[in-house]
C-alpha cells in the first residue's frame, strides 16, 4: 500500500506542477514575488493594530489550496505544507498558529518553521477536505502581525472503492419469441471516488456469465435479448451475472458484480393437444340428466390464460345426446349427459370434440390451426329398471251411484328391459278413502268397491304401484285422479226473452234472433247445447233453426217478406238438447211477432192497424204514393209481358221439328188424355226408328250400342221409353225427356201416374244468392238480378 501511494504522489507531482510549491518551504525570493505579495494584499483586509486603528498591512503569506493523498500508510506523518509570511525574518520571532477542522488531533503545524503534517491516514468518501484558519503572532507578545487567513485541505483521490450495485440483484421478464435486441431490464453501479478525478469512478458493464443468450450496454447497463424466438417450453429462467469495472474497464480497476434473474413470460404459441385420438367411456343408462359421464383433456404447453382451453362436439352422431364444459381448475373437459339413456334403444354413441385455445395470438398464427380433434365412444350400460307406465298421469271419469264393479279405465306399465319381465299391480293403500276401488293385478284395470256420491266426494286421487315380477323391489308409482260426474237431472231450457220480431222486408236466410240456453245442473263449465227444430216442424216454410256449434243458435227466414196483414205473430218450437248423462231435452217456443222496419232493419212498429193509419202523412202525398204503385204495377206487367212473348217466339221459332207442336206447356200432361193432340203412330211405327239417327238438339256422343227394335205392343213401348228415360238421366248435357211431348204413358191420369219433372223445380231453391250483396257496389247488379230470379221462382211455386 505504502508502495502504491508513493507512486501516486510521484505521478501527481509531474502532472501537477502549480501545486508542488505548496508542498515544499518557499524560498525567500518567492516569498516576496509581487504575485505574492499582491495575493497577500488582496486577502488580508485592514486590521486594528492597537489604539491606532485599522491600516493596510503588507501580507507576505504563500500558499494555494493544500492537498494530502488519503490512505497514506507512511511511517512518518504525511507532509501537508509550509506557511511563511515576509515578516517573518527567520530570527524566531514569529509563531504560526493553526485552527479549524482536525487542527492538533488530524493536522498540527510547526509554530516556528510553519509547516504543517498530517498525523494520519485520511479517506476521502468519509471527508473530501478539511477547512482551516492560519495566523502568525509575535512569538513574546503574542500580537497577530497578520489577520487571520482561511485555507483549505483538499484529500486527493484514489481508486480505493470498486463499483457496487446497490440495487441487485435483479430480477426481470421478458415474452419468449421476442426478436434480438427486446430490452429486458437495466442495471446500474455506483462507484464511491471522485467523478471529477481521473478515471476512478468511471464504469464499464459486461456479461460474465449469460452470453449468448443477453447482450449489456457497456455504457448504460441496458440489458437486451441476444438470440431469436427463445422458447419458454425449452427453458424457462436464466442467470445472468453482469460485471461493472471502473477506470474505463482498464487494466488495474476495481470491480464490481451482480446477478439478473431473467424469467421468459410464456405467450400463446402454442396449440392444445390430446394425449391420445380416441377416448373410450362407459355410462349407466340410469344415469340422471346433467350428470358427468366421462373425463377428457388437451394439454397445452403454455401456462395462464394461454392454457384456456375450450372444448366442443362436433354436431353428427350421439352429439345431441351430450355436451362438454370445461374444469377452470385443470382445464379438463367434462362431458355432461342431456338427455335419458336407454340400453333397448340404443347401446352406443360416437362423436368428435374438437379443443381449441380461448385467446389466440395473431402473430403465431401462421403456425397452424390452434386445434386438435379426438373421438369419444361412449358404451351405455344395461341397469335392471323399474317398470315404465306409458303415461305420466292418470285421469278418469265415473259417474255418480254407479253399480259397484264397474270398470272405469285402466293402466299399462313395461319392463323395458332387455328380459321383459311380467308387471303386477297393486293400489298404495294410503288412507281408507281408496277401498271404493280395486284393481285387477294382472290387466291393470280400475274397478269400483262401492256406490261413489258427488256431494260427497268429488276427486278421488289414487296412486297405483307397478311390480316388477323378476325383481319385486324394483316398482314404480303414478297417479290416478278419478273425478265423480254428477248425473244430469235437468233439462236445458231458453235463456232469455221468448219473444222477437221479424221485419216485413226481411230477406231469405236472414237470422233476425240468437238463442241460448241454460241448464241448472253443475258444473255449468264444459256445458255444450244443440239446437233444432222439431221433426214435425221441419216442413215450416218461415222459419228454421241454425245452430252455430258454439252453445248458441239462430232463428233464420225461409222466405222473402212477411205480412202483418196476413199474419201478425209466428210461433217457432226450438228443441234444446244437452250433452249431459243421461242426456236431457226440451222443446222451448219463441214468438215472433212480425214488424214494420226501415230499409236499414231498425224497428218502426208492430202494430197491425198501423198499416191503415197515415199518420203524419197528407191527402196530396197518399194520392201521390197511389200513383206511383200504380205506374210500377203496370211497368212490372208490360215487363212481364214483354218477357212471355220474347219465350214464346224462341219456342216456336223452329217449324222444321216434328216435336214443336208440343214442346211449350205450362202443366203436366194427362196422360191417354192427350192422345188425340198427337199421333201415336209415330212411336209404333218401327220403320221410323232409324239404326244411326241422333238427336239434334243434344251434343253428338260416343256410339252407342243397337236400339232394341218397337214393336205393336204396348209393353215394348213402355220398355222403349223407360230405357230412354235411364240414358237420359245418366246424361247431364242433354234435355229433359218431356221434350218429347208424349203423354200416352204418364201424367196423372197414366197407368205409370206422373214421370215430369215439372214437382223438381223446388230442389233448385236451395241456392242462395244473397252472399252477392256483401261483396261491394261492383257486384250489388248482379245480385239483383239473381235474387229477382230467386223470388220469382219461389212465387211460381207458392
Amino acid at each position: 500500500m505504502l508502495t502504491r501511494n508513493c507512486l501516486l504522489l510521484f505521478l501527481w507531482i509531474l502532472v501537477d506542477g502549480g501545486s508542488v510549491s505548496s508542498l515544499h518551504p518557499p524560498s525567500p525570493a518567492l516569498g516576496r514575488s509581487r504575485p505574492a505579495r499582491e495575493h497577500a494584499r488582496g486577502s488580508v483586509g485592514p486590521m486594528r493594530n492597537g489604539a491606532a486603528g485599522f491600516q493596510r498591512v503588507k501580507r507576505g503569506w504563500v500558499w494555494n489550496q493544500f492537498f494530502v493523498l488519503e490512505e497514506y500508510m507512511g511511517s512518518d506523518p504525511q507532509y501537508v505544507g509550509k506557511l511563511h509570511t515576509d515578516l517573518d525574518g527567520g530570527d524566531n520571532a514569529v509563531k504560526y498558529t493553526l485552527s479549524g477542522d482536525g487542527a492538533g488531533s488530524i493536522f498540527t503545524i510547526d509554530q516556528t518553521t510553519g509547516d504543517i503534517h498530517a498525523l494520519r491516514s485520511l479517506d476521502r468518501e468519509e471527508k473530501p477536505y478539511y477547512t482551516l484558519r492560519a495566523q502568525a503572532v509575535d512569538i513574546d507578545t503574542n500580537r497577530p502581525l497578520e489577520p487571520e487567513s482561511e485555507f483549505v485541505i483538499k484529500v486527493q483521490d484514489i481508486n480505493d472503492n470498486e463499483p457496487k450495485f446497490l440495487e441487485g440483484p435483479y430480477t426481470a421478464s421478458v415474452p419468449e419469441m421476442s426478436p434480438v435486441g427486446a430490452y429486458v431490464t437495466q442495471v446500474t453501479a455506483t462507484d464511491a471516488d471522485d467523478p471529477t478525478y481521473g478515471n476512478s469512478a468511471r464504469v464499464v458493464y459486461s456479461i460474465l456469465h449469460g452470453q449468448p443468450y443477453f447482450s449489456v450496454d457497456p455504457k448504460t447497463g441496458v440489458i437486451k435479448t441476444a438470440l431469436p424466438n427463445m422458447d419458454r417450453e425449452v427453458k424457462e429462467q436464466y442467470q445472468v451475472l453482469i460485471q461493472a469495472k471502473d477506470m474505463g474497464g482498464q487494466l488495474g480497476g476495481l470491480a464490481g458484480t451482480t446477478f439478473v434473474n431473467i424469467t421468459l413470460s410464456d405467450v400463446n404459441d402454442n396449440p392444445p393437444r390430446f394425449s391420445k385420438s380416441f377416448f373410450h367411456l362407459r355410462v349407466p343408462e340410469s344415469s340422471s340428466v346433467g350428470s358427468a359421464v366421462g373425463r377428457i383433456k388437451a394439454h397445452d404447453l403454455d401456462i395462464g390464460r394461454n392454457a384456456e382451453v375450450e372444448y366442443t362436439i362436433v354436431p353428427g352422431d350421439g352429439g345431441a345426446m351430450f355436451d362438454i364444459t370445461t374444469n377452470d381448475h385443470n382445464q379438463e373437459g367434462i362431458i355432461i349427459l342431456k338427455r335419458h339413456l336407454d340400453y333397448e334403444s340404443k347401446k352406443a354413441y360416437t362423436f368428435k370434440v374438437d379443443a381449441t385455445n380461448a385467446h389466440l395470438d395473431p402473430r403465431f398464427q401462421s403456425f397452424g390451426a390452434f386445434k386438435d380433434t379426438a373421438t369419444v365412444k361412449i358404451n351405455v350400460l344395461d341397469v335392471d329398471e323399474p317398470p315404465v307406465f306409458n303415461k305420466p298421469s292418470y285421469v278418469m271419469d265415473v259417474y255418480e251411484d254407479t253399480p259397484a264393479g264397474t270398470i272405469i279405465g285402466a293402466v299399462t306399465a313395461q319392463d323395458l328391459d332387455a328380459s321383459g319381465s311380467p308387471v303386477r299391480y297393486s293400489i298404495d293403500w294410503k288412507s281408507d278413502l281408496d277401498s271404493y276401488f280395486d284393481i285387477d293385478p294382472v290387466e291393470g284395470t280400475i274397478s269400483t268397491n262401492e256406490l261413489l256420491d258427488r256431494e260427497s266426494i268429488a276427486r278421488h286421487n289414487i296412486s297405483i304401484v307397478a311390480t316388477k315380477l323378476s325383481n319385486p323391489v324394483l316398482t314404480s308409482r303414478v297417479a290416478v285422479a278419478v273425478n265423480v260426474l254428477d248425473i244430469n237431472e235437468f233439462p236445458p231450457e231458453l235463456a232469455g226473452h221468448h219473444e222477437t220480431f221479424v221485419c216485413e222486408n226481411a230477406k231469405v236466410g236472414q237470422v233476425i234472433q240468437t238463442l241460448s240456453a241454460k241448464d241448472e245442473d253443475l258444473p255449468t263449465a264444459g256445458q255444450q247445447f244443440s239446437f233444432r227444430s222439431p221433426k214435425e216442424d221441419i216442413k215450416n216454410k218461415n222459419f228454421t233453426i241454425r245452430d252455430f256449434g258454439n252453445n248458441t243458435a239462430g232463428i233464420v227466414t225461409k222466405r222473402n217478406g212477411f205480412r202483418r196483414r196476413l199474419q201478425e205473430i209466428y210461433l217457432v218450437p226450438v228443441v234444446i238438447d244437452d250433452n249431459g248423462y243421461p242426456p236431457k231435452s226440451s222443446t222451448g217456443t219463441l214468438t215472433v211477432r212480425v214488424c214494420g222496419c226501415e230499409s236499414n232493419g231498425s224497428l218502426l212498429t208492430c202494430s197491425a192497424e198501423a198499416i191503415f193509419l197515415p199518420v203524419g202523412l197528407s191527402t196530396g202525398a197518399l194520392v201521390a204514393i197511389l200513383l206511383c204503385i200504380i205506374i210500377l204495377l203496370v211497368i212490372v206487367v208490360l215487363y212481364v209481358g214483354l218477357r212471355r212473348q220474347k219465350k214464346k217466339e224462341t219456342l216456336m221459332s223452329s217449324k222444321e221439328d216434328i216435336r214443336d207442336n208440343v214442346i211449350h206447356y205450362d202443366d203436366e200432361g194427362g196422360g191417354e188424355e192427350d192422345t188425340h193432340a198427337f199421333d201415336m203412330g209415330t212411336l209404333r211405327n218401327p220403320k221410323v226408328v232409324k239404326e244411326n239417327l241422333f238427336r239434334r238438339d243434344v251434343k253428338p256422343e260416343t256410339k252407342r250400342g243397337p236400339r232394341p227394335p218397337v214393336s205393336q205392343d204396348s209393353a215394348d213401348i213402355r220398355d222403349f221409353i223407360a230405357e230412354r228415360l235411364r240414358e237420359h238421366d245418366v246424361d247431364n248435357a242433354a234435355p229433359p225427356y218431356d221434350s218429347l211431348a208424349t203423354y200416352a204413358y204418364e201424367g196423372g191420369g197414366s197407368v205409370a201416374e206422373s214421370l215430369s219433372s215439372i214437382d223438381s223445380v223446388a230442389v233448385g231453391l236451395g241456392e242462395d244468392y244473397d252472399y252477392l250483396g256483401d261483396w261491394g257496389p261492383r257486384f250489388k247488379t248482379l245480385a239483383g238480378i239473381f235474387g229477382e230470379r230467386s223470388e220469382t221462382q219461389i212465387t211460381k211455386i207458392l
